[in-house]
């Protein structure tokens, strides 16, 4: 197996505003955050943080080309060698089992949640999608790769290292098998539905794992109803709407490519007379339906990521409110909303007020069924907010 260096290259000391209480346990130094440092590590290597006093502080990954200077592994005295991956791959492995025994699709590692910041794992059957999205990580990918193998149990292990993030890291973008070789396509059950993930291609690792629940959630109130699914990409909750026992679904999404997809899925799980799948723009779309005076029961709103930083929240508040009024008008009295944000910098309490805002323009009561978020195979470590990003609420309108 791979040899690794388990000794620090460097000494890190942290600025005094690096110690305060707002950063506990959080993983991240930035690179505002170093005072000095003792040696020259490269990128990737091991260094020993201590705080402006000069007491131990922790072990962590070093990247002179990031802003994210430092990835905290431990704020233990304790060897990172094999058997520490091992052991902290083994505890992620263990979590999944307890919170998804019967999902063959999910997320395996979750970054900084599994407190192995910069990595991110998905589990599709027998097969780990893997991305090392800090410089630490990507260096130790071939041990990584052998340690799910044994760990985890996967057989293959495929690298989507094309993720535009990584050039922030200072790294190059790849993807491909990093061990074995197989196919690119995988099939995955979600509760009754079984879908084809894209490993090679798919947007992220192939499949939104994060929202298997909500997927299931939202179904619940399909049974006999008209459904819309904007943004629907592959039909994820419009299959899982269909086989609750939808009268109808039909989706919408800009790409060609996951439109035909959506289709192939609802011909997989035998709802395709019930789902009609159309390339459009959401946007006008939706405003097109509520002029033509198209009326559903259910609508579903899942766009991608309209914030990715705090100063695009206005803006994106904004992209958001326009596209739930349209969901709104477009609901029938008594119907429902299910509404989701996977902008991180959008906090709950923004989303809810914006939803608020957009009944009150619509001239439309709501009232909250239930608020949801992430899996918990997508766990939020208290310490780091950035971990935690999915908001999906379900309301009902009058």
């Amino acid at each position: 197996m791979t040899q690794l260096v388990t000794g620090s290259t460097a000494k890190v000391r942290l600025t005094a505003e690096r110690e305060g209480p707002r950063y506990y346990g959080h993983l991240w130094v930035f690179d505002s955050n170093v005072a000095d440092v003792l040696g020259t590590p490269a990128a990737g290597d091991l260094v020993d943080v201590y705080t402006h006093q000069k007491r131990f502080f922790g072990r962590g990954l070093f990247n002179p080309h990031s802003k994210i200077r430092i990835r905290m592994l431990t704020f233990q005295e304790e060897p990172i060698d094999e058997e520490f991956f091992a052991a902290r791959l083994r505890a992620a492995a263990a979590l999944r089992r307890t919170v998804a025994p019967h999902a063959t699709a999910c997320r395996l590692v979750h970054g900084e949640s599994d407190l192995l910041p910069g990595l991110v794992v998905d589990r599709f059957a027998d097969v780990a999608v893997m991305q090392t999205l800090g410089y630490g990580m990507d260096v130790r990918k071939e041990l990584l790769g052998e340690l799910l193998v044994q760990e985890a149990g996967v057989k293959t292990v495929y690298l989507r290292n094309d993720a535009k993030s990584r050039t922030l890291e200072g790294l190059p973008l790849s993807k491909g098998f990093l061990r074995g070789e197989g196919a690119t396509t995988v099939n995955i059950h979600e509760g009754k539905a079984q879908f084809t993930v894209d490993i090679a291609e798919g947007q992220k690792t192939g499949w939104f794992c994060d929202q298997r629940e909500n997927r299931i959630a939202a179904a619940l109130f399909a049974k006999g109803k008209t459904v819309l699914e904007a943004f629907c990409h592959t039909g994820g909750f419009g299959i899982q709407a269909a086989l609750t026992g939808a009268q109808s679904v039909e989706g919408l999404d800009v790409s060609a490519a996951a439109v035909a997809l959506a289709q192939a899925h609802a011909e997989q799980n035998q709802v395709a007379a019930r789902c009609r799948y159309r390339q459009a723009d959401a946007f006008e779309e939706l405003r097109l339906l509520e002029r033509n005076g198209q009326r559903y029961d259910l609508v579903i709103l899942d766009p991608p990521a309209f914030a990715r930083s705090k100063k695009a929240v206005p803006h994106a508040i904004a992209g958001y409110k326009e596209v739930n009024l349209r969901g709104l008008r477009l609901l029938q009295p008594g119907g429902v909303l299910v509404t989701c944000s996977c902008s991180q910098p959008i906090t709950d309490e923004d989303f809810w007020k914006m939803l608020q805002a957009a009944a009150r323009d619509a001239r439309r009561q709501i009232r909250l069924l239930e608020q949801r978020g992430q899996g918990p195979d997508h766990p939020v470590l208290a310490g780091m907010p950035e971990t935690r990003y999915l908001k999906c609420y379900l309301v009902q309108v009058f």
